[in-house]
């Protein structure tokens, strides 16, 4: 077929050439690859208090009603990062991660709590519990 065309353009005058090239159709354009799944996307965070005190709502859930800290965990972190001055989410985040016997993440949402609120009621108790635990390697 292409050898035709090429025959074929080359009996015909100059101006019907160019129609000919025209006409063509163009090469594929490179095919963009596929969206992202959404689902994989990280998640933004900016700064919103309320959807914190949500995810400590459900936290406290998950902790108080169902025992499973796993999940109370989560929802404290994701406050944490609704609300990174949260010092509520920070104490329950180490409240969670001590049931779950993770003393070094139970250690640096407790100091930041600490860091947060260092003139809490419960501060001094904390300082004292964390000095038990074995310290952590950076």
């Amino acid at each position: 077929m292409l050898a035709s065309a090429a025959l074929l353009a080359q009996q015909q005058p100059p101006q019907q050439q160019k129609k000919l090239e025209t006409t063509r159709p163009a090469k594929p354009a490179e095919q963009e690859p596929p969206e992202e799944d959404e689902s994989l996307k990280l998640e933004e965070f900016a700064l919103n208090p309320l959807e914190a005190q949500k995810n400590i709502t459900a936290g406290d859930f998950y902790f108080k009603t169902k025992k499973n800290y796993h999940a109370a965990a989560r929802r404290y972190v994701r406050a944490t990062k609704w609300d990174p001055g949260s010092a509520e989410a920070f104490l329950k985040l180490g409240e969670a991660e001590e049931k779950l016997n993770d003393h070094a993440v139970a250690r640096e949402a407790y100091e930041k709590y600490l860091e947060l609120s260092p003139d809490a009621k419960n501060a001094a108790a904390i300082r004292k519990k964390i000095e038990k635990w074995p310290a952590v390697k950076k």
